[in-house]
């Protein structure tokens, strides 16, 4: 006797069971998640640092290069990008594909510390800053006035507008660009 001969000679058995096939697919399709896209977490720690006067080279030789040295060894660190121009240097430091962003920020941190020492004290203390996720701005906003001229637009927007706007949930920053 053969396995099938029992579905064969009880038809309703088949039917049942076949149904009973049909509800656990039925249930496991609607309670497995499917996403199209896996959640992933991307983060840009950005290093900034000022010395008005200087030289794109000076800015490369004594500012850019010991930073990004020190901050290569850090851990999480996929690659690192640099710009150096008049009296500014910006190092991009991008981590690895979701590795914690709150520990790639304190090693950097802690690795621009270290050379701290190392870059000219006329310089401006680096800035560092983290974002996680899309670095595009989502939104941008135009203010005018005919009462106001651009440069009390401009003190009104930082005293007024950028505080309320940074607390908005989810907002990373409030930036004013072209400001007077």
């Amino acid at each position: 006797m053969v396995f099938t001969d029992i579905f064969i000679k009880r038809p309703i058995l088949s039917l049942v069971v076949s149904l009973l096939i049909l509800l656990i697919g039925f249930k496991a399709a609607t309670s497995l998640p499917i996403r199209q896209y896996p959640k992933l977490s991307n983060t840009v720690v950005t290093v900034t640092t000022s010395y008005p006067g200087a030289s794109p080279e000076l800015m490369q030789g004594f500012i850019t290069t010991p930073i990004e040295q020190a901050v290569a060894s850090a851990e999480g660190v996929d690659y690192i990008t640099s710009t150096s121009v008049q009296g500014t240097s910006t190092i991009q430091v991008y981590v690895r594909l979701n590795f914690d962003p709150n520990q790639a920020l304190t090693e950097v941190l802690a690795k621009v510390n270290s050379v701290k020492y190392l870059i000219p004290k006329e310089s401006n203390d680096p800035v560092i800053t983290k974002s996680t996720g899309q670095t595009t701005a989502v939104m941008y906003i135009g203010f005018a006035s005919d009462e106001l001229g651009g440069s009390a637009i401009s003190d009104y927007l930082t005293r007024v507008i950028q505080p309320i706007l940074s607390t908005v949930e989810g907002v990373a920053s409030a930036d004013i660009l072209g400001g007077q």
